[in-house]
């Protein structure tokens, strides 16, 4: 090697080590550039640059008590658009997060979390879906990527009846061969609800009796 090579490669090394970072306050977090997973963690007013795992964003408005990395739909990165590459693993297409599983919309109730790269498996209740857009189970019509009717098995009548809770739109239904459960139609889309244990769904009064004779 040269010696302006060498000079230069000394001269790399020591701008690398005494980097220094300018901590806008103090003590604090701060977004870094563009970056929605990078941040600067200034103590004592020396700053540090760190990443979070992938996955995970940096929440700026996180207080200083709580772990700044959280789940997308937890931040606002606002025009931070920058991401490090996904880092998938043989369970996970990240490292961190929560994903609705299935190949299609009629498969809408399992989902996986991902936790430092595993995979942990999850269903919703009976008759709920998984919705990617706030990780809770939801009633399949509100979630974008459900078809409910191919989901629970029932498509609702298009013509209209008049039970229901006095509006057409409201629209009550015994599930075939199941006393128990019944599908309620909301503006054309099923929901599945339960009656539970030694009840039955009265379909004269649309609603849950422990009268077995109610139900045919």
């Amino acid at each position: 090697m040269s010696k302006i090579s060498l000079v230069n490669l000394c001269l790399y090394f020591i701008v690398f080590i005494t980097q220094v970072y300018t901590c806008p306050e103090k003590n604090g977090r701060f977004t870094v550039g563009n970056s929605c997973d990078k941040y600067l963690e200034c103590v004592d007013g020396v700053g540090e640059e760190k990443q979070c795992p992938d996955g995970l964003r940096f929440n700026d408005k996180a207080s200083l008590f709580t772990y700044p990395c959280q789940y997308p739909i937890d931040v606002d990165c606002g025009a931070r658009s920058l991401l490090q590459p996904a880092n998938p693993s043989e369970d996970c297409p990240h490292q961190f997060g929560y994903f609705r599983m299935g190949i299609n919309n009629a498969e809408c109730n399992q989902f996986l979390n991902c936790v430092d790269g595993r995979g942990y498996i999850f269903e919703c209740p009976e008759g709920l879906a998984f919705n990617p857009e706030t990780y809770h189970c939801d009633w399949p019509d509100v979630v974008d990527d459900c078809d409910a009717a191919s989901y629970l098995g029932f498509a609702c009548p298009v013509d209209p009846k008049v039970e229901g809770l006095g509006l057409q739109e409201y629209r009550f239904y015994q599930k075939p061969n199941d006393c128990q459960r019944y599908f309620l139609c909301v503006n054309g889309n099923p929901r599945l609800y339960n009656c539970g244990e030694g009840n039955y769904f009265d379909s004269s009064l649309r609603t849950c009796t422990n009268e077995t004779t109610t139900c045919v």
